[in-house]
């Protein structure tokens, strides 16, 4: 029994890796891709990085455009996150197993999380300047619609997986459905909803960097513009400033997830 299962899960490994190497080899020739040129180009690439793309005295002129710009990165991540994740809250109570108010409900809820979480945040930046040009409103708007879709699923798989002995305790001495959220959903899944709360809070502020440079603000803007205007030396200073403030934050938030957790 136990070689049928071992020789079973055999054949299916070959067949992902067989499927797998023909979708590649496939590519490959469908879009006459080279590959032996495309190894050597990152070498050339590495190359080029390292004696043109680092800082020098001379940009560090700029530091004061710069510090302003990744003020107003840093906190529009972190406003539009924080708003996302109260009207995530809201939605994955409705939508979960555990707190649903009806399957209506349910099933509504769960469509609109698989909607918004399943948008790219570039295309959600892209659609929204179709309506508000390039503008921190629009930048702030697809980050907040790509964290509530992602929140959205995350606060119910967190709600979900809340133990039932509590809840029943009080269903059984007649509380109503605000109170067992409040006495017994929410502090059994609190600390969880706050880990997922800081993770996208690190991928808002890297994402927020690509969303600068198609909406015209923030940190990405002003990467986008000494890039384009080949300051390579001070676009290099702000990739420079982006990873120490990422690299920041997530210490701080693990710090705070050992806390909590």
């Amino acid at each position: 029994m136990r070689d049928d299962i071992f020789n079973k899960r055999r054949n299916n490994m070959l067949v992902f890796v067989s499927l797998l190497l023909v979708l590649s080899f496939g590519s490959i020739i469908i879009t006459e891709y080279d590959v032996r040129k495309g190894f050597f180009s990152i070498w050339k690439a590495m190359a080029w990085g390292g004696a043109n793309f680092y800082p020098d005295v001379e940009s560090l002129r700029i530091v004061p455009e710069i510090l302003p710009k990744l003020k107003e990165t840093v906190l529009m991540s972190i406003a539009a996150t924080t708003v996302a994740a109260l009207f995530a809250l809201c939605l994955s109570l409705a939508g979960s197993q555990t707190t649903r108010i009806n399957w209506a409900f349910s099933i509504i809820s769960r469509g609109i999380a698989s909607l918004f979480r399943n948008i790219p945040l570039v295309a959600w930046a892209m659609v929204l300047m179709l309506a508000f040009n390039q503008s921190p409103l629009t930048g702030y708007l697809a980050l907040f619609l790509g964290s509530f879709g992602f929140l959205t699923r995350a606060f119910m798989e967190t709600i979900d997986e809340v133990g039932n002995n509590s809840i029943e305790a009080l269903q059984a001495s007649g509380a109503s459905y605000f109170h067992i959220i409040f006495q017994a959903v929410l502090p059994a899944g609190m600390p969880q909803m706050i880990s997922w709360l800081l993770y996208m809070i690190e991928t808002n502020i890297r994402d927020a960097t690509l969303v600068g440079v198609l909406t015209g603000t923030g940190i990405g803007f002003l990467f986008d513009l000494y890039y384009k205007r080949f300051e390579y030396h001070e676009a290099s200073l702000v990739v420079l400033f982006i990873v120490i403030t990422v690299i920041t934050i997530e210490v701080i938030s693990n710090k705070i997830r050992r806390v909590i957790l």
